[in-house]
């Protein structure tokens, strides 16, 4: 059976050339909503330091730049929009050099994060937590990727 292809839209608005393909973005993308029901669409912004710390202040009164801003898209109709994810591209290159992982790797873990914000998981909970990185750690390990949290 074909999965479906969900629609994504890449801004890259940094310098930085050296990002995943768009054929990594949309396996993820697909990988992490493989039991949706409804084919979606979603946009991810690369961006630099500075907007990421302009975003993270704004939205979540939080200093400094983050690795991924999740921002879903809440309509007063039905609509196949999930929602945006802001990706800082040199803190995921900074972290998974610190942390001593595959760059690929750690773009997909930090893009299933965000997708999975974007369904409305999240991690301030100790229990929810470990439902979400099991999530997380069960995708990574289909595209044969580590558990990121050992």
């Amino acid at each position: 059976m074909k999965q479906k292809q969900n629609n994504i839209t890449i801004q890259n608005t940094t310098r930085y050339k050296k990002i995943p393909s768009r054929y990594y973005f949309q396996r993820w993308v697909n990988l992490a909503l493989a039991g949706q029901r409804e084919r979606t669409e979603i946009t991810i912004r690369l961006v630099d330091e500075a907007e990421s710390a302009k975003l993270n202040q704004a939205y979540r009164r939080k200093t400094g730049p983050t690795n991924i801003l999740s921002f879903p898209f809440e309509a007063p109709v039905s609509t196949p929009v999930l929602g945006d994810l802001v990706i800082c591209v040199p803190i995921i290159i900074k972290e998974a050099k610190e942390q001593n992982k595959p760059l690929l790797a750690h773009w997909a873990h930090l893009v299933i994060h965000g997708i999975l914000h974007l369904l409305g998981y999240d991690h301030i909970k100790n229990k929810d937590a470990v439902i979400m990185e099991n999530i997380e750690i069960s995708l990574l390990q289909q595209l044969g990727y580590a558990n990121p949290y050992e």
